[in-house]
């Protein structure tokens, strides 16, 4: 594949996914309504917690999207995926049931692994091209 159709590819998947996880973060930063309804009343988060994971989000979004900062790219992915995992098992284990409406959750998912995956095979094509 040519290099421009990886950071095409690249940057298409990671915008998407850094936008799907900044406006999931943006409800925690002061929740009320049904965000802490189904954060802390639902899945028993306390709110401090909920303002920490938001921020973090925030953080590992942006830090994906900025040039460079390889090390911290990795951090930043590892992070939003944890996040992700946890999201899932939370759910699972408050409703005791895996149900259809979770597939929704492989929308990041996928997103985030395809930004992973061409954010990796772009270095390495930068680094072969030279």
């Amino acid at each position: 594949m040519k290099q421009k159709n990886i950071t095409i590819l690249y940057w298409t998947f990671t915008v998407l996914f850094s936008a799907f996880m900044i406006w999931s973060s943006v409800p925690g930063i002061n929740p009320k309504g049904e965000t802490l309804q189904f954060l802390h009343d639902f899945l028993g988060y306390p709110v401090y917690f909920i303002h920490f994971i938001s921020m973090a989000k925030i953080i590992g979004s942006v830090a994906i999207l900025v040039p460079g900062l390889n090390k911290i790219k990795e951090w930043a992915y590892a992070g939003l995926f944890f996040d992700l995992a946890g999201a899932i098992f939370s759910v699972v284990m408050v409703q005791k049931k895996v149900d259809p409406g979770m597939l929704f959750f492989l929308v990041p998912i996928v997103l985030g692994a395809l930004s992973y995956y061409f954010w990796n095979a772009r270095k390495k094509s930068l680094v072969n091209s030279r």
